[in-house]
């Protein structure tokens, strides 16, 4: 193993563990008692519904799949494009991100699909979720404006300052895109390809024989992620007035914090946390709320992922005879 490759395993795992640290740093012995607690006493049948809820969305995921594939000619089993989700997900828990490659190298392997046209439909589908979250980013933004205001206000910050920093961060950006486009160096040579990526896969959904189911598909993902985030609410007593309106900030938190160490570990529940209390969710409340959410997806994933593993080459034996 390279030092680089070691890094993408150790380094989120070190993240995971410094924000493990940072949770228990910022809570007392009865606080993480009270944690513990709760987490005892959550009503099952609340995280059994969000679990539910994350099936449908992974379900939904692998059928989504094939819409994608099928215009280039091929129509994989739905059985291995499901197993092939559930293997990503396991894979993305021990190295970030590398469950696309995984579950496009596995559906080459027992569907006879070209390796580069496997990985690049699941290219076009995270550019999809990309824009959803950020989507969503902009959603609670706008649901959050008055706080956002009040803090403007109480900082007293310069409108004319603050025109300034955008005129001259919108003029970096476009600075930023004239250099990648005439840069011959081979990192901005990748970063332009990548964004060259994004508008090409977003063109190919334009151009896409079914369009609304692939669309319905999506939204119906994304609802469900949303809906197996907030019926966590109902599993503590501290959490059960949380709205909509409270509980997207703190899922897109949850959300973005899932890329920056293995599926999320350490830092999700104190990202949801740090969000919840500010509206006004005490700290042990929202920890034990993060680490419900987390660790009961987690185990979904370490369950399906593992029985997916065991089962794709089984099902797929004729391949082999």
């Amino acid at each position: 193993m390279n030092i680089k490759s070691f890094l993408k395993v150790v380094l989120p795992l070190l993240l995971g563990a410094f924000f493990i640290y940072l949770s228990i740093s910022i809570t007392t012995d009865r606080d993480r008692e009270m944690i513990i607690q709760s987490i005892k006493n959550a009503d099952l049948r609340f995280v059994v519904l969000g679990l539910f809820f994350a099936i449908l969305s992974h379900l939904s995921r692998a059928y989504r799949w094939r819409f994608l594939l099928s215009p280039m000619g091929y129509n994989p089993r739905l059985i291995n494009t499901v197993l092939c989700v559930f293997i990503a997900y396991l894979a993305n828990l021990g190295v970030p991100r590398s469950g696309e490659v995984i579950r496009a190298s596995f559906l080459s392997n027992y569907e006879k699909i070209p390796f580069e046209k496997a990985f690049g439909s699941v290219v076009i589908e995270r550019v999809v979720d990309m824009v959803i979250l950020l989507l969503l980013i902009l959603i609670a933004l706008i649901l959050q404006y008055e706080a956002i205001w009040r803090f403007i206000i109480k900082k007293d910050i310069d409108f004319l300052q603050l025109a300034l920093f955008i005129a001259l961060f919108v003029g970096s950006v476009l600075l930023l895109i004239l250099t990648l486009k005439r840069s011959k160096n081979k990192f901005f040579i990748k970063i332009n390809f990548f964004i060259n990526g994004f508008f090409e896969g977003l063109n190919s959904i334009r151009k896409m024989d079914k369009k609304l189911p692939f669309i319905f598909h999506t939204v119906f993902i994304w609802v469900m992620y949303l809906l197996m985030f907030y019926v966590v609410k109902w599993t503590i007593p501290g959490t059960h007035l949380l709205t909509f309106k409270m509980i997207i900030p703190a899922f897109v938190a949850g959300g973005l914090s899932i890329a920056t160490t293995n599926s999320g570990i350490g830092i999700y529940p104190l990202s949801v946390a740090l969000v919840l209390a500010s509206f006004g969710i005490n700290k042990e409340v929202g920890l034990a709320f993060g680490w419900i959410m987390w660790s009961s997806q987690t185990v979904l994933i370490l369950i399906s992922g593992a029985f997916a593993f065991i089962t794709l080459p089984l099902i797929n034996r004729k391949h082999y005879l």
